[in-house]
């Protein structure tokens, strides 16, 4: 089996002595990276704890572990308070932070409409397209000033002082404008096929993601791409050697970082807690 780094996403719903031990547990398993859903609520569960503010109590609990967001979205997020934010956790991580983006959802439920505003979907991908860049800028410059049609900026000054040069992009995005923003400023992509063929799904946009690599002049095969796993009925968890099958399949297609979810009794992510384990310590 071609070999690919695994993750997790953690549920940020649960008190925080328990939440830091599942934290620290996640390392000592090996995972290459822990992840959080950035929403307000999500799916109707509150309280759901702020993505940020959970990153950074993360990275004070532990050492290895890279934090990271899937995905952070600008439905309720500006770009100046957003870089500060990423700024503080990859200076508390000592520079663990990735930041997962993308545009989001256009649903209430999903902090679609919270700022009491219904985009278009061009809209959004503008909105969207001009919310990476500001950021990009605010945490590579200082004395930024941006003039854009959703938000402005003068003279803000927030790149200094962050241990990597900037904590990278990993850009969800599968249509040809997602892909060409994560060519273009991304440092990885995220994938999160539905359907009833995922993996085919996937090959599709590996594809197309290669060709707007080869057209901007980024190099495909250098980018991570990481396969958010379980929303289709493909069996990750439900054994070892399932987890092997379809980790092998995914990382023939390209595929270099698999995410699975830590088991939520109760849930549709429920799973066996041992196999979970097992998983993750052969994985890492």
């Amino acid at each position: 089996m071609d070999a690919v780094n695994l993750h997790v996403v953690l549920w940020p719903i649960h008190d925080w002595p328990d939440m830091a031990a599942t934290w620290r547990r996640a390392e000592e398993l090996g995972f290459a990276g822990g992840w959080v859903y950035d929403h307000l609520a999500w799916r109707g569960h509150t309280p759901w704890d702020d993505a940020y503010a959970s990153l950074a109590a993360a990275a004070a609990v532990t050492s290895r572990i890279r934090l990271g967001t899937l995905v952070t979205t600008p439905n309720f997020r500006t770009p100046i308070p957003t870089a500060s934010a990423i700024r503080t956790i990859d200076r508390i991580s000592g520079g663990r932070l990735t930041l997962g983006i993308g545009a989001g959802g256009n649903t209430h439920t999903s902090d679609g409409d919270v700022l009491d505003h219904d985009w278009t979907p061009r809209q959004r991908a503008d909105r969207f397209e001009e919310w990476v860049t500001q950021l990009d800028v605010l945490l590579t410059g200082a004395n930024v000033s941006a003039s854009g049609e959703y938000w402005s900026a003068r003279e803000v000054t927030i790149a200094p002082g962050l241990v990597q040069q900037r904590p990278p992009f990993w850009i969800a995005g599968n249509g040809p404008r997602g892909m060409r923003l994560a060519a273009r400023l991304g440092d990885g992509w995220v994938a999160n096929p539905g359907g009833d063929s995922p993996a085919e799904t996937t090959r599709q946009h590996l594809e197309q993601l290669q060709q707007i690599c080869a057209e901007a002049g980024r190099d495909f095969a250098a980018m991570p791409k990481l396969l958010l796993t379980g929303f289709t009925d493909e069996p990750w968890l439900a054994s070892e050697a399932s987890y092997d099958d379809l980790a092998g399949r995914y990382a023939e297609l390209g595929i270099t970082d698999v995410a699975i979810h830590w088991p939520r009794p109760g849930s549709e992510w429920d799973a066996d807690q041992a196999t979970f384990e097992a998983i993750a310590a052969r994985a890492g």
